[in-house]
C-alpha cells in the first residue's frame, strides 16, 4: 500500500469543535432562560419562607392560648391580653410593644432580626365584665394576633388590621410587616371548674 493509500484511509481529524460563534449563542440562550426563570425561583422561595413563617406563628399562637388557659399568664401580668372596645373584639387597635406577649421558637428574645421571634397580641370581651377587672373567673372571648419581630422595629407603622388585607402565603412574598401574619380568635372558659354556661351567657344577645 502506497504513502498516499495510506493517508486517505486515516480517520477525520478529532481537532474540530465548537466555533466562537456557537460558544456565543450558546451563552445567550442559557442567558435568556436564566432571565426567564429567575423570577419563578424568587417567588418560590419567598412563598415557602412565608409559609414557615404562618407555621411557626399559628404554634406561637397557641402556646400563648395554652399559657391562658393554664393560668401561665396571669391578670395583671405581662402579656395578658388586653380589654377590647365593647361589643367589637375585631376592633382592637393594633398594640404597642408593651402590651405583646414574646414567643421566640429559638428560646431567645424578640429581636428584630429574628426569623422565628413574634410577638402576640390578645384582647378579651366580655359583656359582664368591664375593663380594669379581671375577667378570667367570668370567662372570655379572646382575639389572637401574631406579629413579625421585625413589626416594632423603627420606622415601621401597624396597620389597623380591620382595614387591611390578610396575609396570604400566594403571591404575598415575603409578607406585609405592617398587619398581623396570624389572627384567630377562640373561648378562654372561667378559671377553676370550666362552665359551660358561662360560654352560653356571654354568646346570648345583649
Amino acid at each position: 500500500m502506497t504513502k498516499r493509500q495510506q493517508q486517505q484511509n486515516l480517520p477525520p481529524s478529532q481537532d474540530g469543535g465548537y466555533t466562537i460563534i456557537e460558544s456565543l449563542v450558546a451563552m445567550i440562550v442559557v442567558s435568556v432562560l436564566m432571565i426567564a426563570i429567575a423570577p419563578v425561583m424568587a417567588f418560590s422561595v419567598a412563598t415557602r419562607v412565608q409559609a414557615r413563617r404562618v407555621e411557626l406563628a399559628t404554634q406561637a399562637a397557641k402556646t400563648y392560648i395554652d399559657a391562658l388557659r393554664t393560668g401561665t399568664i396571669k391578670f395583671g401580668g405581662s402579656g395578658f391580653p388586653t380589654a377590647a372596645p365593647a361589643n367589637d373584639l375585631a376592633s382592637a387597635a393594633p398594640p404597642a410593644v408593651g402590651d405583646t406577649y414574646c414567643v421566640n421558637m429559638n428560646g431567645g428574645g424578640c429581636e428584630p432580626n429574628s426569623n422565628k421571634g413574634f410577638y402576640v397580641q390578645g384582647a378579651w370581651l366580655n359583656q359582664n365584665a368591664t375593663a380594669g377587672n379581671d375577667p378570667t373567673s367570668k370567662g372570655y372571648q379572646l382575639l389572637v394576633r401574631v406579629y413579625r419581630a421585625d413589626s416594632f422595629a423603627g420606622g415601621v407603622t401597624l396597620r389597623p388590621p380591620k382595614t387591611a388585607t390578610k396575609q396570604s402565603v400566594v403571591g404575598s412574598g415575603l409578607g406585609d410587616k405592617t398587619i398581623p401574619v396570624v389572627e384567630m380568635s377562640t373561648e378562654i372558659p372561667a378559671s377553676g371548674t370550666p362552665s359551660y354556661s358561662s360560654i352560653s351567657d356571654r354568646l346570648k344577645k345583649p
